[in-house]
């Protein structure tokens, strides 16, 4: 027999002995029990009611975690809604009556609360009067994106999608490096090579980890980071501005559709007018000696017939110093490569310590090799690319305030205190 009926029939002797008019013996006895059996009584009561309480808890809580990374597109309505469907999923302690469910979204903390109250019926203390107790309990919950990614490769599957090379030295100045790849030698560290970050965050393995060294941890096993220009693109364009475009000598140049690419040789030097440039077909060479400059201009790597799309090569030697428009549709990219071109279209940088590429350097299917960045005034210069090989020196940050740049990083979400 359950412990909360033997209590209950025992109440009820009780009151029948109470109101025996026999002798004043009973009633003596049956008043000096009361306190043992309301004691008695509260026990059971109040366990069960810390056992609904507990589960509420635990239920308030995953709902509060599913909710919070995407909360901020809800009205608060839509989002005590949206909370009530996922609590009553979770929550299976049906003797609960009157549940109601209610949540809000705070856009400064990135933090949802949940709060959930009901009632449960007494067993026992309702003998005496207390037929209900109230149960209500609320968790909160904050999504952390750190947004300092810098680096991020985005293929799937391959073994070394990142890559660092030789006797490479990668410099993440207190930003991140993050590879989508889930192969169990995701990242490769080869050789002598080093890697320092803020973090580090892959979704497969690690192949020579003793070579990487970050403030905030390495993570394996995560989840893929979005892509943070998934939905970008370039303005269409027409026709032909200049054809094999060749340069010698100082010359500035205008936006427009260059096709069969560019070639900047030795003593080249020049200068990039704010704008689009389309390098449709052919290559961006930029070769030892020669100078490419300009302020709020983006490259656009593409092909209009399908075939034959735009590369890069940048040679050691070569100085480069380019920087991002911050309106418009290609706002914070540096160089946009069309999404279209095939996986493991090439692009080399290896301009060394000369070059300096700021803001956002996207090639969503291309096979990028990097060496570069100015050790001592690179502020902004993230990359993005189906894979990333490092086979030089490298410095890279993140503080990209004036490029108008999207922030990518590890997200996460968590149980507010």
């Amino acid at each position: 027999m359950a412990t909360g009926t033997v209590f209950l029939d025992f109440c009820k002797n009780l009151q029948r002995l109470g109101t025996d008019q026999s002798g004043n013996v009973a009633i003596i006895f049956t008043i000096s029990l009361l306190p043992i059996v309301g004691f008695l009584g509260a026990s059971v009561d109040y366990s069960h009611a810390n056992s609904v309480k507990a589960a509420m808890q635990s239920a308030v809580d995953a709902t509060a975690l599913a909710l919070v990374k995407d909360a901020a597109q809800f009205s608060d309505t839509g989002l005590s809604a949206q909370a009530s469907q996922r609590f009553v999923a979770l929550f299976t302690r049906p003797e609960t009556r009157n549940v109601q469910v209610t949540a809000s979204y705070d856009p400064q903390e990135q933090s949802v609360t949940v709060a959930a109250g009901g009632s449960i019926n007494t067993d026992i203390l309702k003998t005496v009067g207390f037929r209900q107790f109230d149960i209500s309990t609320r968790g909160k919950a904050t999504y952390f994106n750190d947004g300092s990614g810098c680096v991020l490769a985005l293929d799937r599957s391959a073994s070394g999608a990142g890559t660092a090379q030789g006797s490479t030295t990668v410099n993440l100045k207190n930003c991140s490096l993050y590879d989508n790849s889930n192969n169990t030698t995701a990242l490769v560290a080869g050789g002598s090579a080093q890697i320092k970050a803020r973090a580090v965050g892959v979704v497969g393995g690690i192949s020579g980890g003793a070579s990487i060294s970050t403030t905030n941890g390495i993570h394996t096993k995560m989840s893929p980071i979005t892509d943070p220009y998934k939905s970008a693109s370039f303005p269409l364009f027409s026709g032909c501005d200049q054809r094999n475009f060749s340069a010698h000598s100082a010359v500035t140049i205008d936006p427009g559709v260059y096709c069969g690419g560019m070639q900047l040789n030795a003593n080249a030097n020049v200068s990039l007018r704010s704008g689009i440039y389309y390098l449709d077909g052919g290559s961006l060479q930029v070769n030892g000696g020669a100078t490419l400059s300009g302020d709020g201009v983006t490259l656009v790597f593409t092909s209009s017939s399908g075939t034959d799309w735009a590369t890069a090569t940048i040679n050691g030697g070569a100085t480069v110093n380019l920087t991002p428009l911050t309106t418009g549709p290609t706002a914070g990219i540096v160089m946009f490569a069309d999404r279209r071109a095939p996986v493991g279209t090439t692009y080399k940088f290896n301009g060394g310590a000369s070059q300096y590429i700021g803001g956002v350097m996207y090639f969503p299917t291309g096979a990028v090799n990097f060496s570069g960045g100015m050790s001592t005034s690179t502020s902004c210069t993230k990359i993005i690319g189906d894979t990333i090989t490092f086979s030089g020196n490298s410095d890279l940050a993140v503080n990209c305030s004036g490029y108008n740049t999207k922030e990518f990083g590890l997200g996460r979400v968590a149980l507010a205190l």
